[in-house]
């Protein structure tokens, strides 16, 4: 593969599970991490357009197959790790930014109405692709502009509106990495913005198994319905599979207890899947991304 240059780090053959909350699956063909959003622009834009890209983030709501990714994998590290607040109770935030240093920099700044973000196990780039939400509240409810880099190299600045939401998605299409993102808050005292943030970590570490080796929730709520409970319902609370498992805590949640592989865990919410259709006649729609090849 003819690759252009960067003034980032591109390794070859790079393995992805240490990147991601499994610890499971294959290697990147080529793993990216750019210097900055014009490095990553002129690589893109010189990038063969037959070669797949996908970013990633945390990893925490993610399968890596085992037969790894192909093509170029983009982590946005440091350079794009940074909330900073601004006027009239905004505040501006990289695509390498985990939410809850988004929240707690929006504490320090007495903005509040972005304490959900705190609970969103993932990066900004990561959440605003798909409207990432949790405790009644998600993205479109917050977000004013995202700026994206095209697959093309173009760099563009979004309105909410133009990402066309819905629940867990946007129009934003594979290989488009969000660099940038603005959310917009209301002013309250970082006192009880703590509060909030406190209560929603406490009410995570009560029902979630936030210790494990997992993926975050597993399947979408289906219109009038709970995943979790249909997927209790089914019986496959602690259902196993190899290493992976249906969480006990939390049976919209897959474990891996140790060794599992990617294909294991991926298999194992399709057996789930199918006990909640034979059970309910509901199909559940996997929230977790699957990516890459079967080994």
């Amino acid at each position: 593969m003819n690759l252009p240059d960067t003034a980032g780090r591109l390794t070859p053959d790079a393995p992805l599970a240490p990147l991601v909350w499994f610890k499971a699956g294959g290697a990147a063909e080529y793993l990216l991490e750019p210097r900055d959003v014009d490095d990553l622009s002129a690589f893109l834009r010189g990038l063969g357009r037959d070669v797949p890209v996908m970013a990633l983030g945390l990893g925490s709501n993610l399968i890596v197959r085992d037969g790894g990714v192909p093509g170029v994998v983009i982590r946005l590290g440091k350079p794009f790790s940074y909330a900073r607040a601004g006027e009239g109770h905004r505040i501006t935030c990289g695509g390498g930014t985990s939410g809850i240093l988004v929240s707690s920099n929006a504490r320090d700044a007495g903005i509040g109405g972005l304490e959900f973000l705190r609970s969103i196990p993932g990066t900004v780039g990561g959440f605003v692709r798909m409207n990432g939400g949790a405790y009644g509240r998600e993205v479109a409810d917050v977000l004013v502009s995202a700026t994206v880099v095209r697959r093309d190299g173009t760099v563009e600045t979004l309105g909410v509106a133009d990402l066309e939401y819905t629940y867990r998605h946007s129009n934003l299409t594979d290989g488009t990495v969000v660099v940038e993102a603005v959310f917009q808050g209301h002013a309250a005292a970082p006192e009880a913005i703590q509060a909030e943030m406190d209560r929603i970590a406490a009410a995570r570490e009560a029902s979630q198994p936030l210790r494990s080796k997992t993926g975050g929730s597993t399947f979408k709520n289906p219109d009038g319905h709970k995943a979790w409970a249909l997927v209790d319902a089914a019986g496959c609370r602690g259902l196993t599979l190899g290493d992976a498992q249906v969480s006990e805590k939390h049976c919209n949640f897959l474990l891996n207890l140790g060794s599992a592989t990617a294909a294991e865990i991926e298999a194992l919410g399709e057996e789930v899947r199918a006990k909640v259709k034979a059970q309910s006649g509901v199909t559940l729609e996997w929230e977790i991304q699957r990516v890459g090849v079967a080994k």
